[in-house]
């Protein structure tokens, strides 16, 4: 087991830990939780003994390995597959020694150990760690240098999880995986055969993937089982059971401490007064633990635009070459939530690219509303922050005629207080940067907000906030993301993009989940004799269902703007010379509606027709 007993550390002076005591079983998957600066990934070192104790001890079983991922993967000319085969030295130690044997005891224990170890497996296992986190047979025979950072911290969690060390030590592993990758690793801890601990701000997997939660907070740590859904449970119940407590506690004194100020004074009482006193000094202060702490995000309100702001009919586009993407026609409304899924390297990149306008349609038609405003957030843009500039300077820059009051207030509204806002960026948390990243995003109140991995470095009460700001939201959503919370909670459509198409998935974000799991059928199964067509299953109708629902509500917003602009168009003032230009415009939008409302009805036609062929 792993012994952590009254611990003590501190950094720069600042406290971290003190007294910090827990007990982790030989065996346990664990997700260590706290808020931002909390001291979780220096626990990490000092479990590894890179930073010596100020106090207490650490203490895990004789021999035990440990292993976590390193900071950054050299980019060398060793290919994917050997670099992972690496990383269990003593396989590779042994087959080296192997190799200039005499001895033939020697020889025997070797291959004796070899055989313990399961070596003749190695390359298998360690192909099959790389394609569950996204490299084919082809890309595991490159060399290292032909991937960038991001790919080669990849290999890094591949290598690590592939000398199965006895305590498995990950700092947010989900930050340079896609959903695929993530998914795939939950699946891969839950069955791992030694112990797990793993800083994540990711409830999935902090749920699925764990079976206890070790919480640092106030300098202390605190062993809760089951998964963070189970976890943040106990801890608002004890919370509120201390709240309670305190609140009775507070009255107590108070009734103690009014009768030693009432009667101190009189001979008659003293003695009584005096015993009071005791009892105050003897009480312990019962502190309720403080609540966490709710990042905001505060995004500006678009006014809204007439159906579609996005219409592809037959576009294709690519980087030059062949297209990846071909023969796309999707619909985006200013209501739409649309989750992006697929493998990786399927394309959901390249369609986020294509609908902020970052790429042109090589072929077909790709139409824009006129007054589009697009907001876009990869995370190669939090990258590409000044990093000798303050946040307030990052948004003066796009902002010049704005007092700073506003400025500052911008910055507030996405959890960046006065601190940070006049901190230079290079100096923030990766949290931090996102959240100015995430602000000079959505600055210019878009209508169409496109987030690819909004989450990385944003811990859970950022989520959280997230969420809420993306509920609220007025314009439409595209999300690519691994954090399947964010995707169950914030999108109402799926585009499965595969195999160069774009395709409305038919089921829900769990029957992905699953059918990921389960792997791609084969490509060699035999083939069937065509089978007659099979009534329609539960999820399918209840998805076309929801189509029919969503066109009925699409129609009813266009009619109601339809009514409006007629009455607009019936008030004779608009007819009068002085204001013919405004009846111009009020025609064209008129017109814009109807055209609107006509495509709205085929859809709601077709969507229609559909779900009476699948209940029939």
């Amino acid at each position: 087991m792993l012994k952590i007993d009254d611990l003590n550390y501190s950094v720069e002076g600042r406290p971290l830990f003190e007294g910090a005591t827990a007990t982790i079983p030989t065996g346990h998957k664990v997700g260590i939780v706290g808020r931002n600066g909390a001291g979780k990934t220096t626990l990490f070192r000092l479990i590894r003994g890179e930073l010596a104790l100020e106090g207490g001890a650490i203490t895990i079983p004789q021999r035990a390995r440990i292993g976590g991922v390193a900071q950054e993967v050299p980019s060398s000319s060793t290919s994917l597959i050997d670099t992972v085969l690496a990383a269990d030295t003593e396989r590779a130690s042994l087959l080296s020694e192997a190799e200039t044997a005499q001895d033939p005891h020697r020889i025997a224990e070797i291959q004796a150990r070899l055989s313990d170890i399961d070596a003749w497996s190695a390359e298998g296992r360690a192909a099959s760690i790389l394609r569950g986190l996204g490299f084919d047979a082809a890309a595991q025979l490159r060399p290292c240098s032909d991937f960038s950072g991001g790919w080669r911290m990849r290999v890094a969690l591949a290598g690590v999880l592939f000398a199965q060390p006895d305590y498995l030590l990950l700092d947010e592993p989900t930050n340079y995986l896609d959903l695929e990758g993530a998914l795939w690793l939950e699946s891969y801890l839950q069955k791992y055969p030694h112990t797990v601990l793993i800083i994540s701000h990711d409830r999935g997997l902090l749920n699925r993937a764990v079976t206890s939660i070790l919480h640092l907070e106030n300098k202390k740590l605190t062993l809760w089982a089951g998964g963070y859904d189970q976890f943040a449970r106990q801890v608002q119940e004890r919370r509120a059971n201390l709240m309670a407590e305190a609140r009775k506690q507070e009255a107590r004194r108070d009734h103690l401490q009014a009768f030693v100020d009432r009667f101190k004074a009189k001979a008659s009482k003293a003695a009584q007064a005096q015993s009071r006193v005791k009892m105050l000094e003897k009480m312990t202060l019962i502190t309720p633990p403080e609540e966490a702490k709710q990042v905001v995000f505060t995004f500006p309100e678009p006014e809204e635009l007439a159906p579609p702001i996005i219409n592809l009919d037959g576009a294709s586009v690519g980087y030059g070459g062949p297209p990846i993407l071909k023969r796309l026609s999707l619909r985006i409304d200013q209501d739409d939530r649309i989750a992006l899924l697929g493998r990786n390297g399927q394309g959901k990149s390249t369609l986020s690219k294509l609908l902020a306008g970052k790429l042109i349609a090589s072929e077909g038609k790709m139409t824009r509303s006129s007054k589009l405003r697009i907001g876009y957030f990869a995370q190669h843009q939090v990258d590409e922050l000044h990093l000798d500039e303050t946040p307030l300077q990052h948004v003066q820059r796009l902002r010049k005629d704005e007092a700073q009051p506003r400025l500052r207030a911008r910055l507030a509204g996405f959890g960046l207080m006065a601190e940070q806002a006049e901190t230079v960026v290079g100096r923030l948390s990766g949290g931090q940067k996102a959240r100015l990243s995430l602000l000079l995003a959505t600055i210019d109140a878009p209508h169409l907000l496109i987030l690819d991995e909004p989450t990385n470095h944003l811990d859970i009460e950022s989520r959280e906030g997230l969420v809420e700001a993306l509920t609220e939201y007025k314009g439409a959503v595209v999300l690519v993301s691994h954090d399947m919370h964010l995707l169950s909670l914030v999108a109402d459509r799926l585009w499965l993009v595969k195999d160069g198409a774009v395709t409305p998935y038919p089921s829900d974000l769990d029957a992905y989940r699953a059918e990921l799991l389960a792997g791609e059928p084969s490509d060699k199964a035999p083939k069937v004799e065509k089978e007659k067509p099979k009534r329609a299953s539960r999820d399918e109708v209840l998805a076309l269902r929801a189509e029919v629902r969503k066109a009925e509500e699409r129609l009813a917003k266009l009619n109601d703007m339809r009514d409006k602009l007629a009455t607009k168009l019936a008030n004779p003032e608009l007819y009068e010379e002085a204001r013919k230009g405004d009846l111009a415009v009020w025609n064209g939008k008129y017109a814009e509606v109807m055209e609107a409302l006509d495509r709205a009805e085929e859809l709601w036609l077709s969507a229609t027709e559909k779900l009476e062929k699948a209940e029939a």
